[in-house]
Parts: C-alpha cells; structure tokens; sequence
C-alpha cells in the first residue's frame, strides 16, 4: 500500500522522483493551480505558457511531463489537469481533486517518492488528495509473474511508495485525522477491489468467510459463520437455494462493530455470489467472463464495517455477507421450484439467474431481526440498472424518500456517481405466482425495480431500507480513469462508510 504523509517542506527542496502540480482548463489557456506556486516561480512565472506550448489545456485527466527547473532535487514535474477553472471566490472540488490525485499516482508507477503539490485550503482538500492517490496507485497483479516479484503488471513497476502532500500541516489534528482517514478507507476499499478480481476459483464462499474472519479478528470485529448445516437448521432456503448446486457450499457471515457510546445501528447487508452461471437459467457466452465480481456488494459491506471499525466510529454496524456460488448441476435449484425463505414466505423461482435477490432476501430478513435504525443492501443486482443509469452510476431505491435522499447526498459527496430510483407498487403485479406467496420474476421492462420491489418485501415492518443496485460501475472493463481502475472498483464502500460517519455524529436524517 502507498504511504502517505504531509509535509511542510518546499517543493525545490524536497527529495523526489517527482513534483506533481494541477493545472486548470482557462478561458485562454491552462492555468497554474494555487499549491504550485513555488513550481511557478523557479519557471519564471512561465509554467503555464510552457504547459501550452507542449499541448496542454488543464482538461481533467490530462498529465504533461517536463524536466524540473534548476535547482530542484526532484528531476521531473507532473502537471496534471483539474478540469474548468473554478469561478472567483471559489476553490477546486474535492471529486477534482481526488481524480486528478489518482491520475498522478496511477501515471507514477515506479516511482518511489512523489511530492503532491496540488491545490489544499483545509484538512478536507488533504483527505480528498491523500484518497485520491492511494485509490489511483491500486494494482491488482497477484496472479502475474512480475507481480509476485512485487512490480506492477502493466508497465512492469511498483505501484508508487510514497505520496507526500505539500502544504500540508503534519501537526495540525484535522490534517492528521484526515490523511487517517483516508488511508484507512482507501487500504479497506482496495482489499474490496482485491476481492472482486480474486478468481473465483480462489475466492469461493468458504474462503471469502475465511478473509472476513481474519480481519475481523484483527481490528476487534466479532464474527459468526453459518455453514450449510447452520443455514439447514436455520431454514435460509434462499441462500441455501442458490448455492446447492456448487461443490463449494454458501455462507451467512454476520458481522458486529459496536462502539460503547453508539445510540444507533446500521445494517449494511451484501449479495455475495462469488461466482455467477446463472444456474440452470445458464448464462449465454459473453455474459459470464466476468462473474467473479458478483460478491461486489459482500466486498462492499465487508471493507464498510472494516474501516468503520479501524474509524472507531460512534455507531454500531452490523454487515451481512450472503455468499453463494451459483452453478447448474443436478442438485442445483430448476425454474419452477419453491424455495421457502427464512422469513417463512415461499418463491417460485422462474428465473434461477435471478439469485442475487434470493440471497439477499434471507440476509435482510436475518439483518431485520435485530431491529436497527436503517438497513442498507448493495449488490449487483440486475442489468436492468445498467441500461437505465450505464456503467459508472448506481441506482438507489428505498421505503422511505428522505432515507432515499440522504444516501444520494452521501453518495454526492465522497464522489460516488448514484441516483434515486422509485419503486411503483404496480410493477408488484407481475411477481404474484399461482403457486406461491411470490415470484423471484416480474416484468420484464424495469427490472431493476422489480427487483428492488422483490427486496422490500423481505424487510421488517417499520424499519427504514435503502437498495443500492451497483451492478454498473462495480466492476470497470474499460480503461482506467480518474482514481478507478481496471477491474474491480469497490464502489459503495465510501458511501457506506460516510452514512455511517453521518449516523455516529447524528446527521443522517
């Protein structure tokens, strides 16, 4: 993991591999960012002009090398775009600076210092930079020879070692709180994206409860693991339904973080099928290549109470990971059968690639038992919601408008694209079955609603839920960009993670 420290020290003094400044997009040009002036001055003033004259306009993304001026101890600069300059009297966003962070660190594999000289006004423009970067510097490449010899498995280099934030005030308690902050998110959501691009033959339920378990222990989690006797005796025919037909058998890991002066409690519950066929309903070719990120939304809820944990936050979490393995065989689960859930109502299955909702339905019925102030699931649930809101935002959905609301809002404001979704009562026509009390099916325009609808009905009465489908930006085919690489994304952890900020201090509705 990247290393992350403040630093009062002068930019032409410091001792790096690079200097990293921001540059705006001007009405004429590029425009040097606040945080760089030192850069500025040893150019003479100039920076901005040589910027132009090497092509560059301060667009977000963009990064321009030059050699460093004389007398700096650092032999390059790295200017890196911030996207529109911002209007008078106001400053850059923390979502700016946090893209343009995770660019520059994602630009300086290799490197083992680079000093951050980008724009910061207060402790939270540090925490937005500092998290920036150690997303940005994330690598995946366990399974590739030069990524055992500890080189990153693109360009052949380590991920960046070290990333100090100039202007930053290494003794001020906010500063420091913020760069805890984020380095605590930050490590808990890459092991999420670890998880996600962990293969599935690697990464069964079994061995996903067995990560849980040891991280549990080490930050004072408590942890209980029903196995497929347990969940028999239990009667989650949900999870149990999903997962008969793996050799590798399901498992219900619960969770605890409590805190001594928590007033409230949070439930996050979370799909986990480690690896998604579909089942009996068999995936057509091209649609399943990528199923191991399926358990996106267990990954989610697990780096959550994590770094809740490691936070000390004043909130009681509580994470429910569902992990199945969805595979067709003859003991696997057939269109037309009826499972009886855990909360006693039966489904017909009609559709037996419409698991995530049977497991979760269990796993919310278990999480309402306990009767805490609100319950939020994640999961990848349908893709339905990627036709709706495409590959780079997830779709909310909730029992209660406000609840809805302030997890958009939360979502908004640590950079997570999310937007509300409503849940019309008449899409609930087309999941009644002749047979049993519900179908896992419904219409087949608006999906991710009729799946959303399906959930709610395994909530308990009166108690406040919201339904992040993030099958979307869970899991990035693409090129990277931002702070977001290829792969795994570890998308809701940093929404969960504020709600449950927001929750301790009593700012959550």
């Amino acid at each position: 993991m990247t290393a992350l420290t403040l630093s009062t020290a002068a930019a032409p003094g410091l001792r790096a591999d690079a200097i990293v400044v921001g540059v705006a997009k001007g009405t004429k040009g590029p425009v040097v960012a606040p945080g760089a002036e030192a850069v500025d001055q040893a150019y003479d003033g100039k920076l901005a002009d040589v910027l132009g004259t090497l092509g560059a306009s301060g667009a977000e993304g963009e990064v321009t090398k030059l050699p460093a001026p004389a007398g700096f101890k650092a032999p390059v600069v790295v200017a890196v775009g911030l996207g529109a300059l911002p209007e008078k009297d106001e400053t850059f966003g923390a979502e700016s600076l946090r893209r343009a962070a995770g660019v520059a660190a994602r630009t300086l594999a290799g490197a083992k210092k680079a000093a951050f000289a980008l724009p910061i006004e207060d402790a939270a423009d540090a925490g937005a930079i500092g998290e920036g970067a150690l997303l940005g510097a994330y690598a995946f490449d366990a399974y590739k020879e030069i990524g055992r010899n500890g080189k990153d498995a693109k360009n052949g280099k380590a991920p960046l070692a070290e990333v100090a934030l100039l202007g930053g005030k290494p003794r001020d308690a906010a500063y420091k709180a913020a760069v805890a902050r984020a380095t605590a998110v930050s490590e808990e959501l890459n092991r999420a994206r670890d998880l996600i691009n962990t293969p599935p033959n690697d990464l069964n339920p079994e061995a996903f409860a067995a990560v849980a378990q040891a991280a549990a222990e080490e930050h004072g989690i408590q942890v209980e693991v029903l196995d497929v006797a347990a969940l028999e005796e239990g009667g989650y025919g949900g999870i149990l339904g999903v997962g008969i037909g793996s050799a590798a058998g399901p498992r219900l890991v619960k969770l605890t973080y409590t805190h001594d002066a928590a007033s409230k409690h949070l439930a996050y519950v979370g799909k986990g099928i480690t690896y998604d066929s579909g089942g009996i309903s068999l995936k057509p070719a091209g649609h399943n290549e990528t199923m191991k990120c399926d358990m996106s939304g267990a990954a989610a809820v697990f780096a959550a109470v994590v770094a809740a944990a490691r936070l000390g936050l004043e909130v009681n979490v509580t994470g429910w990971l569902a992990l199945a393995e969805n595979m067709p065989s003859g003991s696997a689960t057939r269109p037309g059968d009826v499972l009886r859930m855990y909360s006693g109502k039966t489904v017909e299955v009609l559709n037996t690639d419409a698991e995530g909702r049977l497991v979760l339905a269990d796993a919310l019925w278990a999480a309402s038992a306990e009767k805490p102030d609100a319950i939020v699931d994640v999961a990848t649930l349908t893709g339905a919601m990627m036709l709706a809101l495409g590959n780079r935002t997830y779709g909310i959905m909730a029992n209660d408008d406000a609840f809805r609301s302030a997890v958009h809002e939360a979502a908004e404001e640590v950079g997570e694209a999310a937007w509300p979704m409503p849940l019309p009562d008449h899409l609930k026509k087309g999941m009644e079955s002749p047979t049993a009390d519900i179908a896992n099916m419904g219409e087949r325009y608006g999906g991710g609603l009729v799946a959303g609808l399906f959930l709610r009905e395994f909530v308990g009465e009166g108690i406040t839920w919201a339904h992040l489908d993030i099958a979307g930006p869970a899991f990035n085919e693409g090129g990277p960009f931002g702070y977001t690489p290829k792969g795994g994304t570890g998308t809701a952890v940093r929404t969960l993670v504020r709600l449950a900020e927001l929750t301790a201090v009593g700012d959550l509705g």
